[in-house]
């Protein structure tokens, strides 16, 4: 048997492929949208892709199932579980609980495990040759390492109601069927630590049916369901904003993109005459960099692990932007936004000296001046974390407004008053700091060290009084 897990640290998202090296075939589980990694994976080792499965429909990436299939004439394994409503609506082959699907000497049995979403399936794995018992199972957002996956999501990102507590309810009957499997078969989830798509994900990317039953707090509650439910439901982080765009593409027909793009260089009068109509600009520098010179208008998005779900959450898919991002950067810039399903990319400028202007600079405030404005009047102080960090401990008098919402929620943002900005470490409040300018705010200034200056400075302050 061949295997091989493929992570994307952006999204923290895993895929997976399972080949029969004496068939020479092989089968991608829930891939990512930049699907060359898998045909090069498939040539290195001789193999031919003809199975493509997904877990269920997914929300936090743009699958790349169909891209996949396209290219190598590989069928689509996909659920018929599940509500009408949320079923794929592009040709496969559809999979109901204790559907069989073989790969040479390979067997995958399917288990509708609902509660992150209805149509949710997992896929044992046996490897025949070897043994008739099952070796590995691919959970997709049912179980993670050390945690569940949410119910919440169909409510809060694709608005249909009362589906958390049926989600939830379906969850602890789901785990009941986990719970009865061997203790020594593999679990390989969809996810690692920093997706959303739970709350407390652990960071190794693969564990086994006992070490859950053991240290999984969702597989604690053996007939307590009231008190699983309140815990599922509560302190789940905000969805990012694009998670309902995601949902609606990975079920219907869509465009295909089959490659990574070659990005556009914009001349300086290409680049002038579309940021002059509107057209947003990302920039993709450090934060330090931005808050030195940056183009009026441009939001700062830095080219790190959460580069994609702030793109994401940010822009507006229907409309076209451009990138201010250094070249070397391009191909890994470009994969990110496929994989979210940005595909509207005008072009890129290299550099500020495309704007020809005078720069704007980033108002930022030190440790001592933020103390300072804390005790001023008429100063408002706004956290941008999201609503789980500001919950578990926030500075006396910050208000919240979580920046991946924050167009949304400008009117709670004073024109009148002394704004200061922070998120935990600089970076989330440099984009709301961008957002802010972009929207004709004077009056803000960025307290960058954030939360973790300020507690570091906390405990220092303890310790030198003890």
């Amino acid at each position: 048997m061949f295997f091989q897990h493929v992570y994307d640290k952006g999204l923290a998202q895993a895929s997976y492929v399972i080949g029969c090296q004496k068939a020479k075939v092989a089968a991608v589980i829930d891939p990512k949208r930049d699907v060359d990694t898998y045909l090069d994976i498939a040539k290195q080792n001789n193999m031919t892709i003809t199975h493509v499965l997904e877990t269920h429909i997914h929300a936090d990436f743009l699958s790349g199932s169909r891209e996949l299939a396209a290219l190598t004439g590989a069928k689509l394994y996909l659920s018929d579980e599940g509500d009408p409503d949320w079923q794929y609506e592009f040709e496969h082959i559809g999979l109901k609980h204790q559907s069989i699907i073989s790969l040479g000497n390979l067997r995958f049995d399917v288990l509708h495990t609902p509660g992150h979403t209805p149509e949710s399936i997992s896929f044992l794995l046996t490897d025949l040759p070897a043994s008739n018992e099952p070796v590995m199972l691919f959970t997709g957002d049912f179980v993670f390492v050390g945690d569940v996956g949410r119910p919440d999501l169909l409510e809060k990102a694709a608005g249909i109601k009362g589906s958390q507590e049926k989600g939830a309810h379906q969850m602890f009957e789901s785990i009941k069927m986990f719970e009865n499997l061997p203790d020594y078969v593999q679990v390989w989830p969809g996810h690692g630590a920093g997706s959303a798509c739970g709350k407390a994900l652990g960071a190794v990317p693969s564990t086994t049916v006992g070490y859950e039953k053991i240290r999984n707090w969702a597989l604690q509650y053996n007939t307590n369901e009231e008190g699983f439910t309140k815990s599922l439901l509560s302190d789940q982080p905000e969805p990012p904003q694009y998670f309902a765009v995601m949902k609606k593409l990975n079920k219907v027909k869509r465009d295909l993109l089959t490659s990574v793009p070659k990005l556009t260089k914009l001349d300086d009068e290409t680049f002038m005459k579309a940021y002059q109509s509107g057209m947003p600009l990302i920039d993709t520098r450090n934060k330090m960099d931005f808050a030195k010179g940056f183009i009026p208008g441009s939001l700062n998005i830095q080219n790190n692990n959460s580069f994609s779900t702030w793109a994401g959450s940010i822009l507006n898919y229907e409309e076209p932007f451009m990138l201010l991002a250094d070249e070397s950067q391009l191909d890994d810039l470009t994969r990110k936004l496929m994989r979210v399903g940005l595909d509207k990319i005008h072009g890129y400028i290299t550099s500020t000296y495309a704007w020809g202007n005078a720069l704007e600079k980033a108002n930022n405030v030190s440790l001592p001046e933020f103390k300072r404005l804390l005790s001023a009047e008429d100063v408002q102080v706004v956290d941008v974390r999201n609503a789980t960090e500001y919950k578990a401990g926030h500075i006396q008098g910050a208000e919240h407004v979580f920046v991946g919402t924050l167009e949304d929620n400008l009117d709670k943002i004073s024109k009148d008053k002394k704004v200061v900005i922070h998120c935990q470490a600089g970076d989330r409040s440099s984009i709301a700091y961008s957002v802010l300018a972009k929207h004709g705010f004077k009056n803000v200034v960025n307290y960058s060290g954030g939360m973790s200056e300020w507690e570091k400075e906390k405990e220092l302050t303890v310790k030198g009084n003890a």
